[in-house]
């Protein structure tokens, strides 16, 4: 499905009349931190610090932690920035964006441009002279894929842009373990697929709650071009997939028997909930009886607890 994409703002919000560089040196700094979007990076840390652990079957070198967390927010940060970028046309006529720095005017579009670019240059340096070059690659690679796949190509023409477009919020996992080990194993490339199959029902159920903001620019996440039970089966199709692959680290020989009683007690909650919202949308059920952002909620707590597991397991075995 291809959609035309929003090529005018409303007068007046983005590029307000007063130069930004005049703007509090406060709120400037704030805004600029807001365009790395820091709520999202937290969880794509929180996936990269426990591969980190796993890989080394213990306490890797704090370091090395510390550095390869840095250079994982300014990847993550760039990429955010140069998406606001991009999106800014559509983020000036969303309620759930009207706020981004870019659409109040706090920064400038060649500001946030130069910005991102700068993040992601830095970023794989540091990566490059500090870690290895494999993470740099890794890290640059998820960048690109983010920015020119996901944002570019993919979000404005398909109803799976989310499916393949979270492609690039896998790869820290993938980061962290080269951070120690300077290669790719089964382990992280299992915990790579747990994470894939985890994006469309853990982003799903926020589209259903925002889809009227979806509709409105023309960006057709699934919710805006199928109906609720359509949705709510792909839910379903998807959290099992990402319950049975999350499964497949203990045959392997990576985890214990912790690892799996948490992935398997986090996973049977994840079903629980996915079959409930299924079946309210089944019934016909909308509105905020639909509770579809209990499983958007839910699923940060499991990709925590999971990811959690996978960091405490090598102490238990």
């Amino acid at each position: 499905m291809c959609v035309t994409a929003v090529e005018s703002r409303p007068v007046g919000i983005v590029g307000a009349s007063q130069n930004p560089s005049r703007r509090p040196v406060g709120a400037r700094v704030k805004a600029f931190v807001a365009l790395t979007k820091p709520r999202i990076i937290e969880l794509l840390l929180i996936t990269t610090v426990p591969v980190m652990f796993l890989a080394q079957q213990g306490v890797p070198d704090l370091g090395l932690v510390v550095l390869t967390c840095l250079g994982g927010y300014l990847s993550a940060g760039g990429a955010n920035a140069l998406n606001m970028y991009i999106d800014r046309d559509i983020d000036a006529l969303m309620d759930r964006t009207s706020q981004r720095p870019l659409v109040t005017g706090m920064v400038s579009p060649r500001e946030c441009l130069a910005f991102g670019i700068t993040l992601a240059v830095v970023s794989t340096l540091l990566f490059g002279f500090a870690v290895n070059w494999l993470s740099a690659w890794l890290a640059l690679g998820a960048l690109l894929f983010y920015v020119v796949v996901y944002t570019m190509i993919l979000k404005r023409r398909t109803s799976q842009n989310i499916v393949w477009g979270g492609i690039a919020g896998c790869m820290p996992v993938l980061i962290g373990w080269s951070a120690v080990t300077n290669s790719v194993s089964w382990a992280p490339v299992v915990l790579f697929l747990v994470m894939f199959f985890w994006t469309p029902p853990h982003y799903w159920p926020l589209s259903m709650k925002v889809k009227d903001d979806y509709a409105r620019v023309g960006v057709p996440m699934l919710p805006v071009v199928a109906s609720n039970k359509t949705v709510a089966r792909q839910i379903v199709l998807y959290s099992w997939v990402m319950v049975g692959v999350s499964l497949l680290l203990q045959p392997l020989g990576y985890t214990g028997w912790f690892y799996t009683a948490v992935a398997l007690l986090a996973g049977g909650w994840w079903l629980w909930e996915a079959h409930g919202l299924q079946n309210r949308a089944k019934a016909e059920i909308t509105g905020g009886k639909l509770k579809e952002m209990r499983l958007f909620h839910w699923s940060i707590t499991y990709v925590s607890l999971l990811f959690v597991a996978v960091a405490v397991d090598p102490f238990l075995r």
